[in-house]
């Protein structure tokens, strides 16, 4: 009854937003449905005048099918960059088999007889597929395209990933947020939007020939009207930002710089955190989110806007413990302070330059930075039945190499097992694994302990002053009093959020800090 509550006052709050990603949904869908259309019935007409070519592209529209959404995005994005582009790409090659199938299955389910009675009476071949078999086959061939339609809608949630739009955006983004209501808001109008179209068009499938032969053509001239809904004015500004969901909805991401910066005309789009860099890159965006010690900041040759007003606090990495696991295993403690003031910021985003942009394994990486430091040390052999200590990960490069770290000191130093969690997603969700016990350690940030777990009141943050002491103490202390978990001591380096621009264009307009960029968006 509570997420219910909280999923109406969602609502009520987005509703503009609603509106205008359920109409981005609906553009996808169509625009998408409308190419697939175009191709995938006169190829499947010609299948059925050329018979031997079908399992080739039947195979083919199948093998496409099968690669896993996600993937097919990100292989689209070096060739379509960011935006509707890969999206309904993507969308029109998922839409392919069912159409390309029903159509052929359709043509080829026309009785001999009817064909050939039609073939008596002097018709050729090209009128007795436009006035006997395509007629006949329509309800088949509907069918096909009711099954392409609810599978676009499903899978074009996927599209908030590359900064397409659509509903995926509330879905996403409660998931990096941990907020069953926002991923609601938008998985339940994306369900609707299924159900609405499916149910359309099982109503025109028990329609009569004639009737479907004239809403088909009408159709055809609809589709592309609700494929332009993807071309509505949208908000413009001077630059434009691509931002991470967790960033968005995060109270010391984007909410905290538009309320201390007075950000305005910022238009922005959501993006897959693993795609920020890249469209920044590319050039597809102005302005991203990040991590001062991430590694592509040099690779990308980027800059770190100053945050004049110190809105985010420090960040300094330690590890995330459940004192039963200290408590059951002591040997495990020593081990894990070996890590402890071992890694510098300029060291970090080394590490991370190796993985980001060097594409090496973050074990190897992990391991040649505990050999330099003389850490390193061969897995023990287990004993039988050996405990088994599980590691938990957020979902980039630096936690992953972190993991690695402390996964090889425990293999190295003690007899305890280790299995690793990578990729858990956000912090919410990793935190609430560590709570409930699903995992037993995983590494975390000071600032985001204080902001996005804890929530202190602004008289709280203001007594902190942004000092590390002061935070690490706040956090350690309150983290045990509310959740009964132990912050260990930190690591050395402070990864703190950043915004971050292009090298190139922050000279060009002369922008150091965020608070010159407020300065030059609301000229």
């Amino acid at each position: 009854m509570e997420t219910l509550t909280e999923l109406l006052v969602f609502w009520q709050a987005q509703a503009g937003k609603l509106g205008e990603q359920t109409l981005q949904h609906i553009g996808l869908t169509a625009a998408s449905l409308l190419l697939a259309v175009v191709l995938g019935v006169p190829l499947g007409l010609l299948l059925t005048r050329r018979p031997r070519w079908a399992p080739a592209i039947l195979g083919v529209a199948g093998a496409l099918q099968t690669v896993p959404s996600i993937a097919l995005l990100g292989f689209l994005i070096p060739l379509l960059g960011i935006g509707p582009k890969p999206a309904i790409f993507a969308l029109f090659l998922y839409s392919l088999l069912p159409i390309i199938r029903n159509t052929l299955t359709g043509v080829q389910g026309v009785s001999p007889a009817v064909v050939e009675a039609a073939r008596g009476l002097g018709l050729t071949d090209g009128q007795i597929l436009r006035r006997v078999e395509l007629p006949l086959a329509l309800p088949v061939l509907f069918a096909g395209i009711r099954t392409a339609t609810v599978i676009n809608v499903g899978v074009a949630t996927l599209a908030a990933y590359v900064a397409a739009g659509g509903l995926g955006e509330f879905i996403f983004g409660g998931i990096a947020l941990n907020n069953p209501a926002m991923i609601l808001a938008g998985a339940l109008p994306a369900a609707g939007l299924a159900l609405a179209f499916d149910a359309a068009l099982a109503g025109l499938q028990r329609l009569s020939t004639r009737r479907l032969v004239q809403v088909g053509a009408a159709l055809l001239v609809l589709l592309p009207l609700l494929g332009g809904l993807y071309l509505l004015p949208r908000a413009t500004g001077k630059l434009l930002a691509g931002f991470s969901p967790e960033f968005v909805g995060r109270a010391d991401g984007l909410p905290g710089l538009k309320s201390a910066y007075h950000l305005r005309r910022l238009p922005s789009v959501v993006l897959a955190p693993a795609l920020v860099y890249e469209a920044a890159r590319h050039q597809d965006v102005d302005l991203i989110d990040g991590y001062s010690t991430d590694g592509r900041i040099r690779a990308y040759d980027l800059r770190v806007l100053r945050d004049d007003r110190r809105v985010f606090p420090p960040y300094y990495a330690a590890p995330v413990v459940r004192p039963a696991v200290l408590a059951a295993y002591p040997e495990l403690a020593p081990v894990l302070a070996q890590l402890a003031g071992q890694i510098s910021d300029s060291v970090m985003t080394n590490l991370n330059y190796r993985a980001d942009y060097l594409h090496q394994e973050p074990r190897a990486i992990a391991e040649a930075f505990l050999r330099r430091r003389g850490l390193w040390r061969a897995a023990r052999p287990l004993a039988p039945g050996a405990p088994v200590v599980r590691l938990g990960s957020k979902i980039f490069a630096e936690q992953y190499i972190l993991l690695e770290m402390y996964a090889a000191l425990i293999r190295g130093n003690t007899g305890l097992a280790v299995e690793t969690k990578t990729g858990l997603g956000g912090t919410t969700i990793c935190f609430e694994a560590l709570r409930t016990g699903a995992i037993d350690m995983y590494p975390e940030y000071t600032g985001t302990g204080l902001q996005v777990l804890l929530q202190p009141s602004p008289a709280v943050l203001d007594s902190l002053g942004g000092r590390p002491p002061a935070v690490l103490q706040y956090v350690r202390q309150q983290f045990r009093r509310r959740y009964g978990l132990e912050w260990l001591a930190p690591l050395g380096f402070n990864n703190t959020y950043a915004l971050l621009m292009r090298q190139r264009q922050a000279r060009q307009l002369g922008i150091v800090s965020i608070s010159q960029l407020s300065t030059y968006l609301s000229k």
